[in-house]
């Protein structure tokens, strides 16, 4: 027996991204020709996207847990590192993605809609792409970013222009099984529709779909019968209609009160997606009027319920009596109401530049530390995660960076001395203004590797060796066809 399961909660992790690739050229002739380590890869980012043959989140349900595929890491010989493939994964149309403290982040409407929900990390670069005129040989690379990972909230909200409200067995699953060739479950107890059913209906050229939700009683919208799961269904519906049961055999309940308490629960229901449902058009449907007492009981409260402003209409399922007036009324409420919303405008970027005052960081003062201090900002967390700290000379490049972006600047006006203690992405420093970068560099100069200036000079007379003797290009490698170039 197939489930119907419109609410799971998943947890959705990204790809993280390759390493970057620390590597020296190595070829005849030209031991040391330089770095030629390759980026890393980009993680994949899991996406969710709408399909319109995915009919409930049963999928999720049974397997909650998805993650995308890693980058792979750069090699030598500027060789990059594959990509992640992203993760796909299909959701009905109406889906609704929420954090878990309840706010909407995206709102899934329309075939082949996508919302990235975890993004891959960034791969990291090779030495190749580290190497400037200031550091020529890097004996380091950057490492990948880990993948975003996230908890999210699925709901299904059903996609419907016309909902049915109204108490079990009022006959809203019987209205919609003779209007259209939806065939949900009817029977004669209470709540015997517990999932949403959607029918499509023709009335002359208007096509609209109609919901047939579980049934309502007081207190709903607090969560009591199936409450809340009924409610969520008819957020998205341009025309609610009330069906009431003129035929009930309850002595506590009657047309009008029922109207009276349908409304009450939509009062008091305030939507996700926003907005307020007193605005959407109402119709009242008075059913079973196939029976004699049902029938005088709709001729009596119909007066009263055109003196609030609704549109009535009395009739039954069993005989079919009165559905065709009641599908072209309900057809033209549609087309009013589709032709009163705004026109979708093409998806624009709004880009917000950054305040000219903005350093892209903040230092505070450490609470847990005395005399420490802690930087916050998206580039200071991402370049302490992109660092090896068992390289000297990276943790020197972070230095660098750091430095370039202002941050010592920063420390030393608020009142930091060396040696206190200074926390970036979650790594405590024992902070030293203008941190060299590794003892093998500074003897050097920081960025610059002497074994490299060599081979500049090996390489220029191995060449001017090669142009004498006239080599036939090709018949000694690549250097033959550099002299000829030369010449």
């Amino acid at each position: 027996m197939s489930r119907f399961v419109d609410r799971v909660v998943i947890h959705v992790a990204a790809g993280a991204g390759g390493n970057g690739c620390a590597s020296v050229h190595r070829e005849k002739f030209k031991p040391l020709g330089g770095p030629d380590g390759g980026n890393g890869g980009r993680g994949g980012d899991v996406v969710l996207v709408v399909d319109p043959s995915v009919h409930t989140l049963l999928d999720f349900h049974f397997r909650p847990n998805a993650t995308a595929t890693h980058g792979k890491q750069g090699q030598g010989a500027n060789r990059d590192g594959a990509m992640g493939e992203d993760l796909e994964l299909r959701v009905p149309d109406g889906t609704v993605v929420m954090t878990e403290d309840g706010e909407v982040v995206a709102d899934l409407v329309g075939n082949g809609t996508r919302f990235i929900a975890a993004e891959g990390g960034r791969g990291g670069l090779g030495n190749a792409s580290l190497a400037s005129k200031a550091r020529k040989a890097p004996g380091f690379a950057l490492l990948g970013e880990p993948g975003e990972t996230r908890d999210l909230v699925l709901e299904l909200k059903s996609v419907a222009d016309v909902g049915l409200l109204g108490f079990p067995s009022a006959g809203k699953s019987s209205l919609i099984s003779v209007l259209s060739a939806a065939r949900p479950k009817i029977a004669d107890y209470p709540f015997t529709t517990l999932v949403p059913n959607l029918g499509v209906i023709t009335a002359g050229a208007t096509i609209f779909t109609m919901a047939d939700v579980p049934g309502l009683i007081p207190g709903a919208s607090e969560g009591k019968g199936l409450g809340l799961d009924f409610l969520r269904h008819i957020e998205r519906c341009a025309v609610l209609v009330h069906v009431v049961d003129c035929a009930t055999y309850e002595a506590d309940r009657d047309p009008l009160s029922d109207v009276d308490a349908l409304e009450q629960e939509l009062a008091r229901y305030t939507p996700s997606l926003g907005g307020d449902l007193a605005d959407r058009p109402r119709v009242v449907v008075l059913n079973k009027i196939d029976v004699p007492e049902a029938k005088e009981l709709a001729e009596l409260v119909r007066p009263e319920l055109e003196a609030r402003g609704l549109p009535v209409f009395e009739i039954s399922t069993a005989s079919r009596e009165g559905l065709r007036e009641l599908t072209f009324a309900l057809g033209k409420v549609v087309e009013d109401y589709r032709a009163a919303q705004p026109v979708q405008e093409a998806t624009r970027v709004v880009i917000r530049p950054t305040a000219v005052d903005d350093a892209g960081f903040t230092v505070v003062e450490d609470p847990e530390n005395e005399g420490g201090f802690i930087v916050r900002g998206e580039r200071p967390d991402r370049w302490v995660r992109q660092t090896a700290f068992d390289n000297d000379e990276a943790v020197g490049y972070l230095a660098d960076r750091l430095a370039r972006l202002g941050v010592e600047e920063k420390l030393a006006k608020m009142g930091a001395v060396p040696g206190c203690a200074v926390t970036v992405g979650g790594v405590t420093f024992d902070w030293e203004p203008s941190t060299p970068a590794g003892i093998a560099i500074m003897m050097t100069g920081r960025g610059t590797d002497a074994r490299l200036e060599r081979n500049e000079r090996i390489g220029a007379s191995e060449r001017m060796v090669a142009k004498k003797a006239r080599r036939a290009p090709g018949e000694y490698g690549d250097y033959a066809e550099i002299g000829d170039d030369e010449e």
